[in-house]
């Protein structure tokens, strides 16, 4: 189905690629025609078949081996602030810092009516806003979990804001 110039898929599609070239990850000269559904919604990082349980034991055990700390990333591809948030986690030094002290898994939360429980588990009240962050350790003991929606306007914050993260957090 074509997307009508004034549709609201138009908008979210004009949305993602105005802020993909504002924080640097698209650069001009790359623009090309893209698909209207890859576009609408941005890049695919949250699953919605994935099994978040076993997607974390498999983190955890990991974590285990590797003695680093799980960070259980909440949110939807629909969100424009969970896109931002793995922009600046792929940007250098958060890139190195998640590398080498975490293991992170993405738990998609539908229109935050799907996997509740996993992050009602893990002390992360999704009605603040997401995305929203758990940090386990190694043996899935919550060692922090945000509460009050500090990255949910993600778009307007610094990637500085992600590295303070990481630094404080890292095993």
């Amino acid at each position: 189905m074509p997307i009508r110039p004034s549709s609201p898929r138009m908008h979210q599609a004009c949305f993602v690629v105005a802020l993909l070239l504002a924080v640097g990850a698209l650069p001009f000269d790359t623009i090309q025609p893209v698909a209207a559904a890859q576009t609408a919604t941005g890049k695919h990082i949250y699953s919605e078949t994935a099994d978040p349980s076993a997607d974390i034991a498999v983190a955890l055990a990991q974590a285990k081996r590797e003695h680093k700390r799980v960070i259980v990333d909440f949110g939807g591809d629909w969100c424009g602030d969970c896109q931002v948030l793995d922009i600046y986690f792929h940007q250098s030094p958060n890139a190195d810092l998640l590398q080498k002290h975490f293991v992170l898994v993405h738990v998609w939360i539908g229109h935050m009516d799907a996997n509740l429980a996993i992050a009602e588990k893990y002390g992360v009240p999704l009605n603040k806003g997401v995305p929203a962050l758990a940090v386990l350790d190694a043996h899935g003991k919550v060692v922090f979990a945000q509460k009050t929606g500090e990255f949910e306007d993600m778009r307007h914050m610094e990637p500085g804001s992600v590295t303070e993260f990481l630094e404080k957090w890292k095993s």
